[in-house]
């Protein structure tokens, strides 16, 4: 759970997962709807399920017993890459191994003055063998939490705690600010400037030193590194969602939702009747592939008049930035759904947020509450205004400040 997300965030979600599956053994006799509903909006979501088929391999091929190596764990286990299966040996089982994370890439790229591109592979290798070589042999576990701890609340990415930490007499970056300042200041009073060293220029061809054509900036002092290479543009992409609705046999609101296929982008969650879109689209011909889709689902005809436009709903996933173009259709009759589609159910509200569903068809449900409670609520002309009053006797409007003769003039007799 702690792969990609904040440990604030995960706390909530371990306490429940573990309440409910405290063995491998009762999580790999879940399902994996059960799985997903426990997961939903953590994100990442192929995490649950590979953590689950990881359960079920060592209950029915490992007669029950956890692989005890970093070696075993990342190579008998699906889902555990090399960062977990380093931080379960040593925390677990005492194997004196290291760990790369966010963390301790930016704890070892400031102590060594790391200025390559810190995400590449041959400098991530580099970041692996000092991590191995620093591992404290009689305490690993506790060793590699420590480290990881350092970075999460001192070395943080930005305004990091340098007073307070316990190893800023060898951290090399720490150094470089020093000696940065210290050539500024020497520059200021007119006094000759040696040249720097070597591993302070990049001029001499290590490949973890900065680029010679990457210059310091001096404002952001230890947080220059680590560095890293440009971020890729999320993919840009549009689709057609729409919100079914009926009045179920009690009277209450009911939605449509269908389960997305088992692999790809949120595997197995459920979701509102989705249509990917292209490019440039016109609103018209959105709502009329629409109405195509649906009536492909309902098995019955769907005019694209009937869709009512709700909003767009954007959501950033880590590499897309995903717009939902919401409609709504309110259906007076039961619908009978079609078998050889996806499956698909009726839910109330409370049953839709129990369900395992993204947070992207969260917001989307909010948008269409949200429109509901506008259209419900009193037009805006149908109050008075603040301050406004019924005209007085005598034709003087009430807020018109009177003159001082009318002031005085005693009231008139009714």
């Amino acid at each position: 759970m702690l792969q990609q997300t904040q440990v604030a965030t995960v706390i909530d979600y371990y306490n429940r997962w573990m309440q409910k599956w405290p063995t491998l053994q009762t999580l790999a006799q879940a399902s994996l709807e059960e799985v997903n509903e426990l997961w939903a909006g953590l994100g990442y979501y192929s995490r649950g399920k590979r953590l689950q088929e990881a359960a079920r391999k060592v209950v029915s091929e490992l007669a029950g017993r956890m692989p005890r190596t970093a070696e075993d764990l990342q190579k008998l286990l699906p889902g555990v890459g090399r960062y977990t299966a380093g931080a379960i040996a040593s925390i677990s089982y005492g194997q004196a191994t290291g760990v790369v994370d966010g963390n301790v890439i930016r704890v070892l790229c400031r102590l060594r003055c790391i200025g390559a591109d810190s995400s590449s592979p041959a400098i991530i290798d580099r970041l692996w063998d000092m991590a191995n070589a620093l591992v404290d042999r009689s305490r690993p576990g506790d060793f590699n939490q420590a480290l990881m701890e350092l970075g999460a609340t001192v070395c943080v990415p930005k305004a990091p705690l340098c007073g307070e930490c316990p190893v800023k007499q060898h951290c090399r970056a720490r150094c470089r600010v020093e000696k940065e300042l210290a050539f500024a200041s020497q520059k200021l009073f007119g006094k000759s400037v040696p040249e720097p060293d070597v591993e302070d220029c990049g001029v001499g061809g290590c490949t973890l030193c900065p680029p010679a054509t990457d210059p310091w900036d001096s404002s952001l002092g230890v947080t220059n590194f680590p560095r890293k290479a440009a971020k890729k543009q999320p993919r840009v992409m549009r689709t057609a969602t729409s919100v079914l609705e009926r009045r179920g046999c009690h009277g209450a609101l009911e939605y449509l939702i269908v389960q997305r296929p088992s692999s790809g982008l949120l595997a197995g969650l459920w979701e509102f009747p989705s249509l990917p879109l292209s490019q440039g689209l016109q609103e018209e011909k959105q709502r009329e592939v629409l109405a195509d889709h649906l009536q492909a689902w309902t098995g019955r005809p769907v005019a694209a008049r009937d869709l009512r436009f709700i909003g767009e709903v954007v959501h950033i996933f880590s590499h897309i930035h995903q717009t939902y173009v919401v409609y709504s259709l309110s259906l007076d009759e039961d619908v009978t759904l079609d078998p050889a589609s996806s499956p698909s159910c009726w839910v109330t509200e409370e049953e839709f947020h129990a369900s395992a569903v993204s947070t992207a068809m969260k917001k989307v449900l909010k948008a269409c509450e949200k429109q509901r409670g506008k259209e419900s609520s009193p037009g805006k002309g149908s109050k008075r205004k603040r301050g406004a009053k019924r005209q007085e006797a005598g034709g003087t409007c009430a807020g018109t400040q009177l003159s001082l003769r009318a002031f005085l003039q005693p009231p008139t007799a009714l």
